[in-house]
């Protein structure tokens, strides 16, 4: 997964979070897995699961 953060910064906000926990959860039972999600941002672009987001 991925998606733009206009304000230039690719933290992932609470709610960034919590939208990629349900998204996973709702893959599961579809047998559908999300590797990662990817956050860019004009500062550079921001893996979840490698900061340990997901």
């Amino acid at each position: 997964m991925s998606h733009n953060h206009p304000s230039g910064d690719p933290m992932p906000s609470q709610g960034d979070i919590d939208m990629t926990k349900a998204i996973i959860a709702a893959g599961k039972p579809l047998k559908v897995t999300i590797h990662d999600h990817l956050i860019v941002g004009r500062e550079g672009v921001l893996s979840m699961k490698q900061v340990g987001a997901i």
